[in-house]
């Protein structure tokens, strides 16, 4: 199958899951169906697919991914000791982990094409990423906390692993106690990430969009915990600050060259 026939197959096997999209067209261009498919993968609910599914999915996925040109941690510069910054798409770096900004529910997204990491994260992974969220806090037997990780597989990412916490959304001003739990956010990564040998970590901007922290507050934190938990702790492990707005590569970019020249 080329890519083209793969996104068929794709679609028409979603579409079969369920009797209320049997009346639902496929469009005839190539951008329409990606954008069905999408869809179609983000409002699907966290439940075990057939090994002919998940073998299309996964080959379909990798293959776009690779057409959108994958980053590797390794060509990057580092701006001080094993700190990084790099402007990008995180669901095309490869790297040990990235970071998902993951909502208390944990499995993802479920707004058709939404613009979130956590869509973006959960689309580009595929559907096996919603079901083993889910497990998790099947096992848990609770949302997950403000402030706390859980990792996963990266599935058709090419990073090796991916790290979920939910950071504190913030309604009017922002509280010593929003503070604490962002830093929270960071500190949990950071030592999930050594628990499972991770030798390089990819940080999102937590918080900073649907979830309302103020850009340069989030940024102060970021930086502030990544360093003390490396004096603290001696870690070696690259981390790199992602950032996809110019907003936030401005912010960090005076913050970590401030911090290199002192």
């Amino acid at each position: 199958m080329n890519q083209a026939e793969k996104r068929l197959f794709l679609i028409k096997k979603l579409l079969d899951e369920n009797a209320h999209y049997h009346d639902v067209r496929i469009p005839a261009t190539a951008g329409e169906q990606k954008h069905l498919l999408r869809s179609l993968m983000n409002i699907r609910p966290p439940k075990a697919a057939d090994t002919e599914f998940l073998t299309i999915q996964d080959t379909y996925l990798r293959q776009e991914i690779a057409a959108h040109g994958i980053t590797h941690a390794d060509d990057l510069q580092p701006v001080r000791g094993e700190l990084y910054l790099w402007q990008g798409d995180i669901t095309l770096l490869q790297c040990g982990a990235i970071v998902n900004a993951a909502n208390s529910g944990m499995t993802g997204c479920y707004i058709p094409c939404h613009s979130c990491i956590d869509n973006c994260i959960h689309t580009y992974a595929g559907v096996q990423l919603r079901l083993d969220c889910a497990k998790l806090i099947a096992r848990q037997g609770y949302v997950e906390p403000t402030g706390q990780a859980k990792i996963t597989k990266a599935y058709n990412l090419p990073c090796d692993y991916v790290l979920h916490t939910v950071g504190p959304i913030i309604q009017g001003r922002v509280t010593a106690e929003d503070e604490h739990l962002l830093a929270a956010c960071y500190r949990s990564c950071l030592v999930l990430a050594e628990q499972h040998h991770v030798e390089s970590i990819a940080f999102c901007c937590i918080s900073t969009g649907v979830f309302h922290f103020p850009h340069q507050l989030a940024a102060e934190i970021a930086v502030d915990t990544v360093q003390q938990y490396k004096t603290e702790t001696g870690s070696k492990m690259k981390v790199i600050f992602n950032v996809y707005k110019d907003v936030d590569r401005t912010i960090y970019e005076r913050l970590l060259c401030a911090d290199k020249s002192s």
